[in-house]
């Protein structure tokens, strides 16, 4: 029986596309867009809205420091996405094992206690641009400034519903360079771990 494998990543990393393979590798269900989906059936807004505010925190958030779950109240959208979310993500795992993009997954997964491999997948910056560049048409001509915005906004959204710092390398059990190692290599090393444990 495989653990649930939950994939952080930073923007423009690949860490999807990993995940991906890896879900194909093992023969196990893959959640991301389909995660975003199900929020968005349930909570009545649209899935572009939800893809925004489910990694990404708002300037509202920006100004604590505290876990969410230390809060006795859900006061904003954003909190309400993210309840619905954690909830989606239990309900995904609960079914066996399965690969799980994001979504502060590590930590949802493990206060549940539930077994998980936390693999966060990094790349240096020119390998980022190059992916970014060749995916998407809307990027502005900034690339850098662009990549540094999108994780910036990963770490606080982590940070203000985790009170952990994103990209640690003590919350995750594979700390792995894209960039360097390549998809492919990266989805058979993380492959490999599971199956030797």
């Amino acid at each position: 029986m495989y653990p649930v494998i939950v994939i952080s990543r930073e923007y423009g990393s690949g860490g999807r596309d990993v995940g991906q393979k890896v879900a194909e590798m093992l023969d196990i269900p893959f959640y991301d867009g389909t995660i975003i989906q199900a929020v968005a059936d349930e909570s009545g807004y649209t899935p572009e809205y939800i893809k925004d505010k489910a990694e990404y925190t708002t300037g509202v958030n920006q100004w604590f420091t505290g876990s969410f779950f230390s809060s006795s109240y859900i006061s904003n959208p954003q909190d309400q996405i993210f309840e619905l979310q954690s909830r989606v993500v239990l309900e995904c795992a609960r079914k066996g094992p399965c690969v799980i993009v994001g979504r502060c997954a590590d930590y949802i997964l493990e206060k549940a206690e539930i077994e998980t491999l936390n693999v966060f997948i990094h790349a240096d910056i020119q390998s980022r641009k190059e992916r970014v560049l060749s995916r998407n048409d809307d990027v502005p001509e900034h690339v850098e400034k662009y990549l540094e915005r999108r994780d910036k906004g990963r770490k606080a959204y982590y940070r203000y519903y985790t009170d952990r710092k994103w990209g640690d390398y003590h919350n995750y059990h594979l700390n792995l360079d894209s960039g360097y190692l390549g998809i492919d290599y990266c989805a058979q090393i993380i492959v490999d771990t599971v199956k030797m444990k």
